[in-house]
């Protein structure tokens, strides 16, 4: 998956693009990590209870120089992309995705827009 200046993940109604407000202090105080490569990587479970080793993972990618990010929801050993909104059981998973998001967006991370 390549780096664009806006992202989502299959199936939600909302795509996501970094903020102007974003830094890379922004970043690692959100719980981002600095990879090998430069760039900035959040891996957050999905499940309903911490603790769960099963259940969907949240990851976002935000390229070094802050500029374009990718995004995706995979299965809990991080191998495959999920749509979480195809089944209506994945209402919770569905909630703590738009809860995480909105919550980066309230600290000046992302800015959201409807597809």
């Amino acid at each position: 998956m390549a780096f664009t200046k806006t992202a989502t993940i299959k199936g939600s109604k909302y795509q996501y693009a970094l903020a102007p407000t974003a830094k890379k202090y922004t970043l690692r105080d959100n719980g981002f990590t600095e990879t090998s490569s430069g760039n900035f990587q959040l891996v957050r479970p999905l499940q309903a209870t911490p603790q769960s080793k099963e259940g969907f993972k949240l990851k976002i990618t935000v390229a070094k120089d802050i500029s374009t990010l990718k995004m995706s929801v995979t299965t809990a050993n991080g191998l495959k992309a999920v749509d979480i909104f195809k089944d209506s059981k994945q209402e919770m998973v569905q909630e703590k995705f738009y809860f995480l998001m909105d919550g980066m967006i309230d600290r000046g991370l992302f800015v959201k827009e409807e597809i």
